[in-house]
Parts: structure tokens; sequence; C-alpha cells
């Protein structure tokens, strides 16, 4: 089931982060600007959740967590925007989207570079459903540093749960491995549904038949 998080008064920020400071940091491009105009109303750095406001110790992969509130114009928004605003923040994020009286929440699992700590990874989306924006909040959950709680964040946007054991960028690996393969199968749908020759018919199918067993061993828990 699709979970929204209570997030504490506490961590309340609550400040406009105007989309020209997004501009200033990261320089996009002429079409990323055009989407940032047509999408995307207001941004607002809703809340910080961190040390001094949670009572939650940071690490170096997640010393803080913010969270963005992002009135659209309409019911759509790009991951060339949203990755913009990731890149000009250096904390891990989780958006939501707001539009017509719903809500949902969206994030793509954020990490410092290996090769240089001032940058940062940054993962496909992940998203729920549209929600309205009255449905019921979970609280936080109880953790040990805000690491655990990027996590637990996280989960509700990923299409499949965690294996045992399995960690977060395990699993995100995972997922992108699975989206990859979702696209090779309608690739491949779509050229079955299209071809005539028998011969070739079944050598597609039996590409697709190798494709689905593949998914279903990543996908399996």
């Amino acid at each position: 089931m699709t979970t929204l998080f209570a997030y504490p008064t506490n961590a309340a920020f609550g400040r406009v982060l105007p989309k020209s400071k997004i501009y200033e940091r990261t320089q996009p491009t002429t079409a990323v600007k055009e989407l940032f105009v047509r999408q995307i109303e207001q941004i607002v750095w809703q809340y910080k959740l961190a040390t001094e406001t949670i009572n939650v110790q940071g690490t170096a992969a997640v010393p803080e967590i913010q969270i963005f509130h992002i009135a659209l114009k309409t019911g759509e928004l790009k991951p060339e925007a949203l990755r913009c605003i990731d890149q000009a923040i250096p904390f891990p994020l989780v958006f939501e989207l707001h539009h017509e009286g719903n809500v949902k929440s969206i994030a793509a699992y954020k990490r410092p570079s290996e090769a240089d700590a001032a940058k940062s990874v940054i993962s496909t989306y992940f998203a729920t459903d549209w929600l309205p924006e009255g449905t019921p909040r979970q609280p936080l959950p109880v953790v040990f540093d805000l690491e655990a709680l990027y996590a637990q964040l996280l989960a509700p946007l990923l299409p499949y749960p965690p294996r045992q054991g399995e960690s977060l960028q395990t699993q995100v690996d995972r997922m992108d491995q699975i989206g990859q393969l979702q696209r090779e199968l309608e690739r491949c749908e779509a050229r079955l549904a299209k071809e005539r020759q028998f011969n070739r018919k079944v050598a597609m199918n039996a590409e697709k038949r190798e494709l689905q067993l593949v998914f279903k061993a990543l996908i399996d828990v």
C-alpha cells in the first residue's frame, strides 16, 4: 500500500526556493529551464530532517534529508527537472508533488560519489501513485540514524520489496535492472505484434520467454 509520511513540526523549514537559485547552481539547458516554466508553479523547501530537528543521528552518507513540496501547473513533471534540483542540493531529497488536490512522493536514491565525495550519484526516479491530499499519513519510523530513515522513506516508492539482507544500493540497482528489462520486453512485444513471418515470430517468442525468465528471477524475493 502506498505510504505518505507525517513529518514532525520541529523539522518544518517552509522556505520558497526560487527557480533562479537552482539555475545558478546547476546551469541547466534551455530545454530544462522550459520544463521548470511549463510544469512547476512553486518549489518549497518544506522540511529538514537532521539531528537538530528530529534528534536522529546523521551519517557521512546521509547527514540530512530534505523534503521538497512542488506545486505543479500540470499533472506531470519530467525527471530532468527533478534531477536538476537534486544536483543543486547536496543532501538526499524526497519530493512531494501536488496537483489539483492530489499528491505523490517521488525520489531517486542519492549517494556520495566514490570518485569525488563533493559530487552525488543519482539513480533513476521512483514514485508512488497519486493520492488525495487528505490521505492519512504514517508517523516516521523509529530508526537509529538518518541513513536508515532514508531507506525507510524510499521503501514505499520502490516497485518491489527488498530481499533478505539486501542493501539499499543493491535493491536500487536491481530495480534499475527490472526497469530496463521491462522496456526490453515492451520492445520485444511491439516487434512481435508487427512481425508476419512465422519463423521470425518463433525466434522472437523464444527471446521473449528468456526475458520473462530473467524478469521473474529479478523480482523474486
